[in-house]
């Protein structure tokens, strides 16, 4: 059974950068496409990013050129590099494998001066 566990959430201010990590052990992590959601407060969870697993990648627009979904198969890791971030990015962030229910635990973001 695949197991996923994110990282790297943080206090950020407006304009600053964190990266998030996502773990994944007991699968081959190689052959998965793999999802970044976030859940904001009092909001409904929604899909943030992709990366396939040949590395193609697609955004969520409001987060196109801010953003960069990655992944190192060696290390079994899939990473979300958020830049620039503003206060509407606050939110729990999860990984996902591609069209499975195995999600993360999730991790906080908070984006405020």
């Amino acid at each position: 059974q695949v197991q996923l566990v994110e990282s790297g959430g943080g206090l950020v201010q407006p304009g600053g950068s964190l990266r998030l990590s996502c773990a994944a052990s007991g699968g081959i992590f190689s052959s998965y496409a793999m999802d970044w959601f976030r859940q904001a407060p009092g909001k409904q969870r929604a899909w943030v990013a992709r990366i396939e697993n040949d590395g193609v990648t697609a955004y969520i627009s409001s987060v196109k050129d801010r953003f960069t979904i990655s992944r190192d198969n060696a290390k079994n890791t899939l990473y979300l590099q958020m830049n620039n971030l503003e206060p509407e990015d606050t939110a729990v962030y999860y990984c996902r494998v591609f069209g499975t229910a195995i999600w993360g635990q999730g991790t906080q973001v908070n984006v405020s001066s």
